[in-house]
Formats: C-alpha cells, sequence, structure tokens
C-alpha cells in the first residue's frame, strides 16, 4: 500500500463520496446499500487492516475490529461513525458528495459532508492501523474499533456493540470518541491553541408542547386558539432558561487556561472559586458555546399545527430540545419545564431521555495517554484542558463498561469549520487531518 499523504487523501475522498445518510430509524425498508457499499470500500482500501484484524458485523450496519495485543485485558476502544446527517444540496458552494479540494497546500480544505462529523475521525484511525500493521507494529494491549452505523439519529448500532463486549467480559481502559478540538478564540483571553477533551457529555430530552382545541374553520376563531396558547407556552420557555451554573470539569478546565490568559480575566480565571458565579452569568452573552457550558439548555426546533391555512388547528405541537448540564437530570429537567410553563392546558410529554454521562478523570494513565499522544502529533505549543462535550455522541453508550471514557477530535478547527457541523460547506484543512493521523499512530503505539 502507498502510505503518502496524497495516497491517504485519495482513500479519503474515497469513502466521502459514499452517502451514508442516515436511515430512518422507523422505516424498517430503509436501504442499506450506501453503508455496505462503505463495508466493501474499507475493506479494498486497507488490505493489511483486514489481513490482521478481525471484523465483524453488528447490527447490520455498524463495524466492529479486533486488534490482538499480548494482552487481552484493558484493551483501547477507538470509535467513530459511519453515518453523517441529509444535506439540502443547493446551499452548498461546492457538492457535499463529490469531496472537492480547494486550495493547495497545507491550507487545501476537503469539502464534504463527513469531512469532520465524522469520517474524518474514521478515516485517520483506519490510515493510522493500516500504517501500522504494514509497519510490523504489533500492540501491547488489545485495540478495538467501534464504528457505529445511526449516531445521527441515536440509533442502536453503539449500543449493540457495548452490548457484545459487555457479553464477552470486557472493559476497556481507555475509550475515544468524536468530541472536542483543538481550537483557538473559543474561550476568552487564552493565547494558545487548546486542546478540549471531553470528559463527559451533556444528557439529551426531546420534550413535546402541545395545546388541543376543537378547530373548525380559521374564518371563525375561537378567543384562545391552541396556536395563541403554544406560542405563549414556547415565549415562556425562551424567556425563562435554566439557571447557569458551573460544574467541575468546567472549573477545571478555566483553572487549566488561567496561566495562558492575558489582561484582567487571567486572575479572575485563576480565583475562579471565587468569581465563578459571575462569569457563569457573563458567559450566556459571550456566544451559543459559552452558554451551553454553564447551563441546560432547551431549544424549540420543530412547530406543527393545522392542515391548512384556512383551518384550525385541532392540535399545536412544538419540539423541544433540551442538553442537560452535568448535575441535572431529564425528571428534574421536565419538573422545571412545566413549572415555567405554569398551563395546565400544555401538555408536556418526554418523548425520549438521557440523563449525563458520568463523568471520566482527568488524570491517571488514561488521561496521561490521551495527553502524551496530543502534545507529541499535535504540537507542544496544544494546551490540553478537560471539556463538557456540548452534542451527544455514542461514547455515552460506553460508559457502562469502561471508567475512562473520552471525546476528542484530534483536529485543529477553526470557528468557521466548526459552525459547519450539521450544516452547509462542512470541510476539513488537508494539513490538519493528516496530523489527526499521526495523533492515532502515537496513541496507538502507546496502547
Amino acid at each position: 500500500m502507498v502510505t503518502t499523504p496524497d495516497a491517504a487523501l485519495d482513500r479519503f475522498r474515497e469513502l466521502l463520496r459514499i452517502p451514508t445518510v442516515s436511515l430512518d430509524p422507523d422505516a424498517p425498508d430503509a436501504d442499506g446499500t450506501a453503508f455496505l457499499h462503505f463495508h466493501d470500500t474499507v475493506a479494498r482500501l486497507y488490505p493489511h487492516l483486514h489481513a490482521s484484524l478481525e471484523r465483524e458485523v453488528v447490527a447490520e450496519y455498524s463495524l466492529l475490529y479486533r486488534w490482538r495485543g499480548r494482552d487481552a485485558a484493558s484493551p483501547l476502544v477507538l470509535m467513530a461513525h459511519i453515518d453523517v446527517v441529509p444535506v439540502v444540496p443547493a446551499e452548498w458552494t461546492h457538492d457535499p458528495f463529490a469531496a472537492e479540494v480547494v486550495g493547495s497546500g497545507d491550507a487545501a480544505e476537503v469539502h464534504a459532508r463527513g469531512a469532520v462529523d465524522d469520517k474524518g475521525s474514521l478515516v485517520a484511525v483506519l490510515e493510522a492501523v493500516e500504517s501500522l500493521v504494514a509497519e510490523g507494529f504489533a500492540p501491547e494491549r488489545d485495540v478495538y474499533l467501534a464504528f457505529g452505523h445511526n449516531e445521527e439519529v441515536a440509533g442502536d448500532g453503539a449500543q449493540a456493540i457495548v452490548e457484545v463486549l459487555r457479553d464477552r467480559g470486557i472493559r476497556p481502559s481507555l475509550v475515544l470518541d468524536e468530541g472536542g478540538a483543538v481550537v483557538e478564540g473559543a474561550l476568552p483571553g487564552v493565547t494558545v491553541p487548546t486542546a478540549v477533551i471531553g470528559v463527559a457529555e451533556r444528557g439529551v430530552m426531546t420534550v413535546h408542547l402541545t395545546a388541543r382545541e376543537l378547530g373548525g374553520h380559521a374564518s371563525t376563531p375561537p378567543r384562545d386558539p391552541a396556536t395563541a396558547r403554544l406560542a405563549r407556552a414556547v415565549l415562556r420557555l425562551h424567556r425563562r432558561p435554566f439557571p447557569t451554573r458551573l460544574v467541575p470539569p468546567v472549573r477545571a478546565m478555566f483553572e487549566t487556561v488561567a496561566p495562558h490568559t492575558t489582561g484582567p480575566l487571567r486572575r479572575v480565571f485563576a480565583s475562579i472559586g471565587l468569581t465563578g458565579r459571575l462569569l457563569v452569568k457573563v458567559f450566556p452573552r459571550l456566544g451559543p458555546e459559552l452558554n451551553a457550558l454553564v447551563r441546560t439548555t432547551a431549544v424549540v426546533t420543530e412547530l406543527s399545527g393545522a392542515t391548512g391555512a384556512n383551518v384550525l388547528a385541532t392540535s399545536a405541537r412544538a419540539s423541544v430540545n433540551v442538553r442537560l448540564l452535568p448535575g441535572d437530570t431529564a425528571a428534574s429537567a421536565e419538573a422545571r419545564i412545566r413549572r415555567v410553563l405554569g398551563d395546565p392546558l400544555i401538555e408536556v410529554e418526554v418523548v425520549s431521555a438521557s440523563d449525563p454521562s458520568p463523568v471520566s478523570p482527568w488524570s491517571g494513565p488514561a488521561w496521561d495517554r490521551l495527553v502524551a499522544a496530543t502534545l507529541s502529533a499535535l504540537g507542544d505549543d496544544v494546551l490540553p484542558t478537560p471539556y463538557i462535550q456540548l452534542g451527544a455522541s455514542d461514547s455515552r453508550w460506553f460508559t457502562a463498561i469502561s471508567d475512562h471514557v473520552y471525546r476528542f477530535t484530534p483536529f485543529h478547527l477553526t470557528r468557521g469549520e466548526r459552525e459547519a457541523l450539521h450544516s452547509h460547506d462542512e470541510r476539513i484543512r488537508v494539513g490538519s487531518w493528516l496530523r489527526g493521523i499521526g495523533f492515532y499512530r502515537d496513541l496507538l503505539r502507546k496502547s
């Protein structure tokens, strides 16, 4: 196999062109052809890996690989997911499944759905393992590659993989999934690139708010139609957000970056035990990412009403996406939503919910391995720090079998690149992606 950067990039682009859009969980006859094609293409592109690792398909389309080491105990698990979110092609500057390279040199960008979320990590893992196997490297302990197929729809792929491992009595010493990245400018006043490593992730809930009425013709509306009651409920929820607070990993993050912060913020972060109550009130004004670090968030994402423009709605519904900060629970969030609405005529239904994950330690051997790989591959000027993962990932299922579950995407990502996730013009710089391969190689060599 040719292992030049250009050859690695060609393999990356080939896999990005396969439209592995998440399968509809409510459609039992959903077409999984793209996922099967992805499986076959991976097997063709990475022959050394497939000659040395054991592969099994789980839950129809997820992939689990085992790389046997000298010791089967306390293995390393590297995670990623195969599926990507849908696209609206008209919104994209470049074809989302063409994987075009824009620009040249280290700053060239690959534009494609999944470039960062999450085929960037998946293919970087494959490249790292393929090259190490080709070099004759054998890990000290077993390594598992766990690639779920339906992370974007909170599906059962990763859960099924966890059950397979649990049934075999496997308890990983380190699990690494997508999550934080190397960022600059995300934290106010911080002067160095920061590798934010998720030690926990927020829980996620979907809540339906529903108002009902008899319906009828829109020419004779009632005094208080269902749509008006629902609108009031939505505004109440928006105007009374969850309270802010400082959770231990976020406190540790600001204590870590304090020596690398300019101006008065340096002293503020260093003494966050005293200043924390004030900071959490200021952070929501500084941007959505900082807001999400210090409070449970709730936002209405879908609205539905009548079937026609001249028809009164017999029911009007709002879907609320809730992301739970550690310390909150689905039950406590539901109770607060009911209090805020204060309207017994608004039905509150929790459609799905998972509580925040346990918090993994940011000290000890597992953490030290992540930090060492970060510094060696991504730059010794990078500052690793604990972090709360803002979105949900497949890694939350692995907390059932490991106390050391982390969330880190080993790429330097600009604000624009982060904002393009789940949006149009998703992209990654080629140089950043290639350095990510080095991160996985270094982490594997320490397995």
